[in-house]
């Protein structure tokens, strides 16, 4: 039999999805599914939530004139960290090696990234997630989170609001139960 503890520990989870356990009441992480573009069991982990979209375009939220094209680029609220910063990011899906999350981009690359077409999706965040050294493993220890492997399809705009929703529908009966429950019980 495996440990899948001892696994957890031992293996990097960037480019995985960590999707909230439905039990999870942390209003920051409640309901969300985040990315993990960086992780070292010793150093520690970078992410953004993917299924907060703010309902706003990076033009609202800037004083000045975006650089073209990315003044329709979505906002995300992704996460609780640096909340006073827009943060540029570039998805890419990569046959072979995954999705990854590109968040070190410049205004002008992610302008000529835009124009060519180079990435599947631009999107911008205003916060992100992050832990310290072994404070991911252990959540994951104490089942705060599911992981999940990425797929080109998590990167269809439309789908990310609900995309929680469709992880806990896909993961059977009683994910699907706990999911469709109400926060405060007795309103059932």
């Amino acid at each position: 039999m495996r440990d899948f503890d001892d696994e957890h520990a031992a293996r990097s989870f960037a480019g995985s999805l960590l999707v909230a356990h439905p039990n999870m009441l942390d209003p920051n992480f409640r309901r969300t599914v985040l990315f993990v573009s960086e992780h070292d069991p010793g150093e520690g982990a970078l992410g953004v939530i993917i299924n907060r979209p703010l309902d706003r375009q990076v033009a609202e939220l800037v004083t000045e004139t975006p650089p073209a094209g990315l003044g329709e680029v979505p906002v995300f609220l992704g996460g609780p960290v640096g909340k006073n910063q827009l943060m540029f990011a570039a998805f890419e899906w990569h046959q072979g090696t995954g999705l990854k999350l590109n968040h070190h981009v410049a205004l002008e690359e992610t302008s000529d990234a835009v124009d060519q077409k180079k990435v599947i999706t631009v999107c911008a965040f205003v916060g992100y997630a992050g832990w310290g050294a072994g404070q991911l493993e252990s959540e994951m220890k104490q089942k705060a989170w599911l992981l999940q492997k990425a797929s080109p399809s998590v990167l269809k705009l439309d789908r990310l609001p609900n995309l929680w929703f469709e992880i806990m529908r896909g993961l059977g009966p009683w994910y699907k139960m706990l999911a469709a429950a109400p926060d405060d019980p007795s309103l059932n």
